[in-house]
């Protein structure tokens, strides 16, 4: 909270008498009587002030000063000193202290020195967490390719959902990258620094399907040699992606409901419970609850993991999509296998924009691959008929505009000079393919 104050002073007395006047005025206070015990304890980004005595056994705040100011020296420090201690208090100010008040104090001194503190701290890290997001945005766009309005929405969604400590579903045909979804929720969330652990629910089979996923004892079954850790312990602080959960075994999926509703588990032979810590992102190409209603999975799981959902759009929905995603393919096996990239002719364009990508961007990948390794023009051997000719011309009409505005890094004269477009169509056109010049500016 924006209303916190620690306080580190030796006497009990100020401690006492700090701590009534501060949570009379709504604050919320933390007492410490050494410096050493409030460094050991202090939270990265600590939403409040620190309020310290200057002489003190041990560390002095002084000491204390410089240690804060090495963690975060934005963090206010306010120091509380004795008649004698005036300019060293001033020095320590020069030194990154933002106040001190001499001794004896009124409340209304150190109320109003304390608000000051807070509305600087609150600015401090208002300005951190829009830095945060512009970062996380960036890194964002770097790793979800695509311009269309369909993966503007999910990225939106996926910053959102990667903050908050809720499971996720997400729905997605195959090879529309449902893990990479996944892992860019908790590689943009809290958990990042901790363990994200996939498992593939149809990989495994049946009978060995508890073992892998809460672990065993010795002995526990024939076969087992040794303590083996489960999926569900191993993603303990972090993630555990359940992919094609819809394939879990129903007697499982009683399981996994009580570790989730519990957030403890026993291993295979043992009656030891052991706490977890884990946020469960699942994977599915059915609508789960359809399925429990066809009574192929449970209701009360479907819920527990659908408190959030993402639907993947696959390939074909976004075909403005294409060329970009095609084009880093194509660079990435390039670099990989130490070959070069032509570029791609009109007629390429075509064949790409035109196919329905069943397979969606991992048979896209292929493609590329495909095309690097000089094992034919991209998608020559599965081209298929049935898309309109309006919906490859908007599709190819798309690309070009895209094409030119990143050429010319959002500057709209030179696209109308190359594509020899009014003003007004330009802008129509651009509106209708969800396309703004804020998207291709060199320094957005």
């Amino acid at each position: 909270m924006l209303n916190s104050v620690i306080v580190v002073d030796d006497e009990a007395s100020i401690r006492t008498a700090v701590e009534q006047w501060l949570s009379l005025s709504g604050f919320e206070v933390q007492l410490f009587s050494r410096a050493e015990d409030c460094l050991a304890q202090l939270p990265k980004n600590f939403p409040g002030v620190i309020l310290s005595d200057v002489r003190m056994p041990g560390i002095s705040g002084l000491e204390l000063l410089a240690q804060v100011q090495r963690l975060d020296p934005d963090l206010p420090i306010i120091l509380l000193t004795g008649h004698g201690d005036v300019p060293m208090a001033v020095e320590a100010m020069r030194d990154g202290a933002y106040d001190f008040l001499e001794k004896p104090f009124s409340p209304d001194t150190l109320l109003s020195s304390l608000r000051r503190a807070l509305d600087k701290r609150r600015l401090v890290l208002e300005n951190r967490r829009l830095h945060q997001q512009a970062d996380s945005r960036a890194k964002l766009d770097a790793t979800l390719l695509g311009m269309s309005r369909a993966l503007q929405t999910l990225r939106r969604q996926v910053l959102d959902l990667a903050a908050l400590p809720v499971n996720v579903l997400i729905r997605g045909e195959t090879g529309s990258g449902k893990e990479l979804i996944a892992r860019c929720l908790h590689d943009f969330g809290p958990r990042a620094g901790k363990p994200f652990v996939a498992l593939n629910c149809a990989a495994i089979p049946e009978q060995l399907f508890e073992a892998e996923l809460f672990g065993h004892e010795s002995g526990a079954f024939t076969g087992a040699q040794g303590k083996r850790i489960g999926k569900l312990e191993y993603a303990h602080g972090g993630t555990l992606f359940l992919d094609e959960i819809e394939s879990m075994p129903l007697a499982q999926q009683v399981k996994l409901l009580r570790v989730l509703q519990e957030q403890k588990l026993e291993r295979l032979g043992s009656n030891q419970s052991i706490k977890v810590d884990l946020r469960v992102i699942a994977a599915a190409k059915p609508d789960l609850l359809e399925e429990a209603r066809a009574g192929r999975f449970r209701e009360d799981l479907a819920y527990r993991l659908t408190v959030a959902e993402l639907r993947l759009p696959p390939l074909r929905e976004r075909r403005e999509d294409i060329p970009q995603l095609y084009e880093h393919f194509a660079q990435a096996a390039a670099e990989r296998l130490g070959r070069s990239v032509a570029p791609l002719s009109g007629a390429q364009l075509s064949r790409l924009l035109s196919h329905d990508w069943p397979g969606n961007v991992r048979e896209l990948a292929n493609a590329a691959e495909r095309q690097v390794l000089g094992l034919g023009e991209p998608e020559a051997e599965v081209l298929e008929a049935g898309q309109s000719l309006a919906a490859q011309q908007e599709a190819f009409e798309a690309q070009c505009l895209r094409a030119a505005l990143t050429r010319h890094k959002g500057e709209i004269k030179a696209v109308l000079n190359e594509l020899q477009l009014p003003r007004r169509t330009l802008n129509e056109k651009m509106q209708r393919h969800g396309l703004t010049r804020e998207m291709f500016l060199k320094d957005p």
